[in-house]
């Protein structure tokens, strides 16, 4: 088993391990929509967000470092942009928008171009309608119980060598967790769990949605049709499919950055905001160890590109008939195997519009 980070060392140059980035960086875009239905009663006040934004960090500290990261970031290809029109020949335009499945009002006020764009869509598409149900998501789920708790006999502490074992108990009881009671949790699950910041949890108490939710919520207020490009369940699987270790050293890693995890959020609505997600790998890979690029490469692979182009083969049928809204995690549109690349592939004309 790999030995985790060690990160405390490291808490004053905000530097965490990339497994961990990798469990943080699937709860910003995907596990978002689990933690919905596990907010129990409403929060009474929502604490304000305390996480401090990493670029103007390395603005006022090592703004030569921040010039690097951003010329890295600008090779990023389709790097920049959160909207963008879709058009091909005898098919009407349609829209496809980048998310971040957040309830900040950063995240979910849309730009002028973006809500015209809604407005005058016909179909809105989300990643997975089924978050829509929370009691559908807990069937599922019911279904599915290998996705939340570990199998047989196995349990966190067979799977933990002592070292880690002693981190997490002491992280979970700093938490007011008993380490006990979530003996038998998937890793990745209990990563997810305690991954949100305590403002952003407290808000969904509140009942405030995720952006995505909001735009399907705000389409069926509308009258407009609303559609998936996958399920939860599948988003699940594919996040399970990944080694037992990963999972291991990024409950462990995520456990060890504590508040840091706030400063990581806090730097990614920062990020969005300025629509330039190219930024975040060429930021975070500046500022991480070395350690587990293997693991995060694994990570990139199954929950991003490989969803990638499964969404963009079940997008097909909804650009065809033209006018759709299609919001998905902002992290699947850059890249030469992002989704904007591949529509081009596809014999489409992509563009920015915003």
């Amino acid at each position: 088993m790999l030995k985790p980070v060690a990160l405390a060392d490291q808490a004053s140059k905000i530097a965490l391990g990339l497994i961990a980035l990798a469990n943080l960086l699937f709860v910003i875009s995907v596990a978002a929509v689990l933690l919905l239905g596990m907010s129990g009663a409403r929060a009474e006040t929502v604490p304000a967000c305390s996480g401090e934004d990493l670029l103007s960090k390395l603005e006022r500290e090592e703004p030569t470092k921040l010039a690097d990261i951003r010329r890295e970031a600008a090779k990023t290809l389709n790097g920049k942009g959160l909207l963008w029109k879709i058009k091909k020949d005898g098919l009407e335009p349609s829209y496809l928008f980048g998310t971040m499945h957040l309830t900040d009002k950063r995240v979910t006020r849309l730009t002028d171009a973006a809500q015209t764009a809604f407005d005058q869509s016909n179909t809105v598409i989300i990643e997975a309608t089924d978050v829509l149900d929370e009691k559908q998501v807990a069937l599922s789920l019911m279904r599915h119980p290998e996705l939340m708790m570990l199998p047989g006999t196995e349990t966190l502490k067979t799977l933990l060598s002592p070292e880690q074992a002693e981190i997490v108990n002491a992280a979970l009881t700093r938490r007011g967790i008993p380490p006990g009671s979530v003996i038998k949790m998937q890793p990745w699950m209990l990563t997810a769990a305690v991954s949100i910041p305590a403002c952003e949890f407290a808000r969904r108490k509140t009942g405030l949605a995720i952006l995505d939710v909001k735009l399907a919520e705000d389409a069926q207020a509308g009258g407009k049709a609303i559609a998936g490009l996958e399920t939860v369940i599948s988003q699940l699987q594919a996040m399970a499919s990944l080694p037992t270790e990963f999972h291991v050293n990024g409950l462990v890693q995520t456990l060890q950055l504590g508040d840091k995890i706030d400063d990581v959020f806090e730097t990614m609505i920062v990020i969005y905001q300025h629509g330039e997600i190219g930024l975040i790998w060429p930021l975070f890979q500046a500022l991480l160890p070395a350690a587990d690029r293997e693991g995060y490469a694994e990570f990139e692979q199954v929950m991003i590109t490989t969803r990638n182009y499964g969404m963009v083969e079940n997008a097909q049928a909804y650009l065809k008939e033209g006018n759709a809204f299609i919001a998905v995690g902002a992290l699947h549109l850059p890249g030469k195997e992002g989704i904007v690349e591949l529509l081009r592939e596809q014999g489409y004309e992509v563009t920015r519009a915003d």
